[in-house]
């Protein structure tokens, strides 16, 4: 599977813990012939034990003559600011990490090290959700430029190879606990399934392809169902379509994460008459002359706000505070996800911000082109109403960093430089 992922040329971005099947998908990437750079994210959860691993990596890049990226976070004041679990936290400041790393160096790709019983217990975890189809597929093997080349391998696999060749990693203290409910299907769940078939975690890779296949395929018959339909979702015929063809058709129309409750909803929403309206998460559904259609009705914004740069600006509608300060920029890559650093020097006139504005267009640090926002918010498939309550940040030249996305190349802070802070918190 390691060749069939890998880019035809260019570099590949190797996320590396310092456990060990990070390890081993770094020696099985030079073994390739790749052209390999190291990512690791400290998480700062562990205290000791976490600089511990990122002096561990550090001497590895060293000794393999591999150039490496570093970054960390505070993931459990993160966690605590915008009120997510801590393995959440933890995966959106890693994966914000690993792209903008990825962009400043131009890789090709991002691998990451998951394993056959990485994906085996996320098929059980989703199963005991009460995931659909789409949960029970697993981890998918590639997901824009992160791939995942390992995915067919199992632990056993990768301890054999690595006692044979003498390779050292460090453990996880976090990993031996049931804290963790991904801990205690490894612990209990996969053993009593590994009672009945020491294969498991092959199997259940074999079992998501499979399942992957069905998925993709009824996926298709909702997607050609929606590009016969531009103009809107005729409800008759939405109604004649097989249960699993429609309500995929109407998550994918919809742009939001639906629930099954709510996928119910807009199909009683199609079976009445006259004029319908339903509110969803993050959009609207209208029935009007036998049509469904998603995003009618103005989208809920927000006003311009000029920014304090020695202090806070609340920004009410979007439950929002931004916070700025005028700092020595850092030399580690921090996430552009809710944290911009802007030369001084560079900003023009007074910084706002403002709501995305017809023909806004930015040039992201590291992506070499520019790019208007409504393709960029296209590409991440955000609906209307996402889009307009997303704020953009602009000088008097335009945008120059959007949350999510990253900063522009003409603003952003180098290390030492004097820099204006800016952090986009979430008010609670």
């Amino acid at each position: 599977m390691i060749e069939r992922l890998l880019p035809g040329e260019g570099t590949v971005l190797c996320a590396v813990s310092g456990g060990a099947d990070s390890v081993y998908l770094l020696y099985r990437l030079l073994e390739s012939g790749a052209s390999v750079e190291c990512a690791h994210f400290n998480h700062c959860l562990r205290g000791a034990e976490s600089d511990r691993d990122e002096a561990f990596v550090r001497g590895l890049c060293a000794q393999l003559g591999l150039k490496g990226h570093f970054g960390r976070g505070e993931v459990a004041a993160f966690a605590a600011r915008e009120g997510l679990g801590t393995e959440d936290a933890a995966r959106r400041l890693r994966y914000a990490f690993l792209e903008e790393t990825a962009d400043e160096t131009g890789a090709a790709a991002i691998a990451t090290a998951h394993t056959a019983d990485d994906n085996a217990e996320t098929m059980l975890f989703n199963l005991a959700r009460g995931a659909g189809l789409k949960g029970l597929c697993g981890i998918p093997e590639r997901r824009g430029r992160v791939i995942r080349p390992i995915l067919d391998t199992t632990r056993r696999e990768i301890e054999a190879y690595l006692a044979e060749r003498g390779i050292a990693h460090v453990e996880d203290s976090t990993n031996a606990g049931d804290e963790y409910a991904r801990n205690r299907i490894r612990h209990h769940a996969v053993p009593a399934l590994e009672s009945v078939n020491p294969g498991f975690a092959a199997s259940a890779f074999r079992a998501a392809r499979l399942l992957r296949r069905d998925e993709e395929y009824l996926e298709g018959l909702a997607r050609e169902f929606l590009e016969r339909h531009p103009g809107g979702i005729p409800c008759g015929e939405l109604l004649d379509l097989p249960l699993p063809v429609s309500t995929r058709a109407l998550r994918l129309a919809a742009g939001v994460s639906l629930s099954e409750a709510q996928v119910e909803a807009t199909l009683e929403l199609a079976q009445g008459e006259g004029l319908g309206y339903l509110s969803l998460p993050g959009t609207r559904l209208k029935r009007e002359r036998g049509r469904l259609s998603f995003g009618d009705g103005p989208a809920e914004g927000f006003a311009d706000r000029r920014l304090d740069t020695r202090g806070e600006t609340a920004i009410p509608e979007l439950g929002l505070v931004i916070r700025c300060s005028t700092v020595e920029a850092p030399g580690e890559i921090h996430s552009s996800l809710n944290t911009f650093f802007f030369k001084c020097e560079n900003i023009c006139g007074t910084i706002t911000c403002t709501p995305k504005r017809d023909g806004d267009r930015i040039r992201l640090a590291g992506r070499g082109c520019t790019k208007k926002l409504k393709a960029l918010f296209a590409e991440r498939g955000l609906s209307a109403a996402e889009r307009a309550r997303l704020p953009v940040l602009r000088d008097g030249k335009g945008p120059i960093a959007v949350p999510g996305f990253g900063t522009a190349e003409r603003v952003i802070a180098r290390a030492g430089e004097s820099a204006l802070r800016v952090d986009i918190i979430k008010n609670s």
